[in-house]
């Protein structure tokens, strides 16, 4: 390996994360859009930059540019995992339910409605194409289940709603539906585990990995709900009590105070996977325990921030987008796919949140705006398409149809919702209680990176 050719790819590729969202934001592309558009040009799909950049410092430096090419694209998807930890972690710390008294009966409708919908649409269209994968069809159901927190909330900061009634119902809603959604993943993932398991085959860290899958049979799926109860439950006492201690004792220093709790949200990730609870699922209960601790230190928070959005939660992207074959979109089985996905995915969002709004009293414009609001699909349906990518269970005319999902889902629906309610300037009620997910000063991260 050579090493200055690995540092002029890192260094070109720091420049392509730095540069490339700048020069897109003028045209309103969001931050995460323009990095998978990026990791599109340099993986082997489209351009496959990074071949041609290390062929032509090699033809300089000298050394083998096909190893270099391997051992970066590892590099970087090794970082992008890191940076998946980072992510739900960090959607965890955003989160906070102090407005569901106000809130609650919208709420209620609009998690049920708005999760179970989505995941039926999901679960269908997986099924129209491959009915004999019934982890496919759960994990596709999580997908469409799955809203975008880093979406909602930067524009009703934006529009100022997120102080009002329908605000909060949207922005709390999206929170449960996303953990609920994580948890429908996290029972996919291990189903598909056991599936192509062998008994006593250790194919991971999941103990659950060594048991025949015939073990538990019919009674797998109500278990491992109920551990993933009792994980959840347990993981969040716990790492708010160490979460507490370490704040109250490492105050004064908060380098190390970070070490530390980096360390706790890395065990408990490392103790989910032990029983077969996927790290998205762990990473995100790290952070929703931390929450409450970390808003009365801003500070921490913001290096926390830095250390995911300022570089590793890029990688993630980068390594998504340069997975990406665009070539398969042209397939004629994925062209249908990529159809029903979409239309699939965009009528049940809209459908069940227009519906559970004028159920609970708003007018039909705010159901619409509502339902278009939980249409976006971004970091976290990103994630779980990576990770299902990784084990095998979407292949990639799957993959790319979620891929070309958050593109055309992310980029439009905003500004549409946006022009919606300025040009009816609707009235909406406003609630007592402050700001949610994160204070104002630290909203719109989303749209940087």
């Amino acid at each position: 390996m050579n090493s200055d050719i690995f540092l002029l790819l890192f260094i070109s590729t720091m420049a392509v994360i730095t540069i490339f969202p700048l020069l897109l934001r003028k045209l309103y592309v969001p931050g995460v859009i323009a990095l998978l558009l990026a990791g599109m040009l340099m993986g082997e799909g489209q351009c496959n930059l990074i071949h041609h950049l290390s062929g032509s410092f090699s033809q300089v430096l000298g050394g083998d540019p096909g190893v270099m090419t391997d051992y970066f694209r590892n590099f970087v998807d090794s970082l992008g995992s890191l940076g998946l930890v980072f992510l739900m972690a960090l959607a965890g710390m955003e989160a906070d339910f102090k407005l569901l008294k106000s809130v609650r009966t919208p709420v209620i409708a609009l998690s049920l409605l708005t999760f179970a919908v989505p995941a039926l649409a999901g679960f269908l269209v997986y099924q129209h194409f491959r009915p004999e994968d019934l982890p496919g069809k759960l994990l596709y159901a999580s997908l469409f289940a799955s809203h975008s927190v880093g979406i909602v909330f930067p524009v009703m900061r934006e529009l100022k709603l997120s102080k009002t009634r329908f605000g909060a119902a949207i922005l709390i809603s999206t929170v449960v539906t996303d953990i609920a959604s994580i948890i429908l993943l996290a029972v996919s993932v291990q189903w598909q585990k056991l599936l192509k398991g062998v008994s006593g085959a250790a194919t991971g860290l999941s103990l659950l990995d060594r048991l025949d899958p015939a073990f538990l049979g019919h009674w797998f799926l109500p278990l491992f709900l109920v551990v993933v109860g009792l994980f959840i439950a347990l993981a969040t006492f716990l790492v708010w009590l160490v979460g507490r201690r370490l704040i109250h004792r490492l105050a004064a220093n908060e380098d190390v105070l970070i070490s530390f709790l980096l360390l706790v949200i890395f065990l408990t990730v490392l103790a989910g996977e032990a029983i077969g609870i996927n790290l998205i699922v762990s990473a995100f209960i790290a952070g929703l325990a931390l929450s409450p601790l970390l808003k009365e230190k801003a500070a921490i928070f913001h290096k926390f921030e830095g250390i995911g959005y300022g570089f590793l939660i890029p990688f993630l992207f980068l390594s998504i987008g340069m997975k990406t074959d665009l070539r398969i979109m042209m397939n004629g089985g994925n062209v249908s796919i990529v159809l029903l996905t979409v239309a699939g995915l965009v009528a049940s969002k809209l459908l069940s949140g227009w519906l559970a709004l004028r159920m609970t009293g708003f007018s039909h414009v705010q159901g619409i705006c509502g339902g278009l609001m939980t249409v976006p699909q971004l970091s976290a349906t990103l994630a779980a398409a990576a990770l299902g990518k990784n084990l095998g269970m979407l292949d990639d005319n799957f993959f790319n149809a979620i891929i070309f999902l958050s593109i055309v889902t992310t980029i439009p629906i905003p500004s549409l919702v946006r022009g919606i309610l300025q040009k009816t300037e609707l009235a909406f009620e406003t609630t007592e209680v402050e700001a949610y997910v994160v204070p104002e000063e630290n909203a719109g991260e989303d749209d940087v990176f």
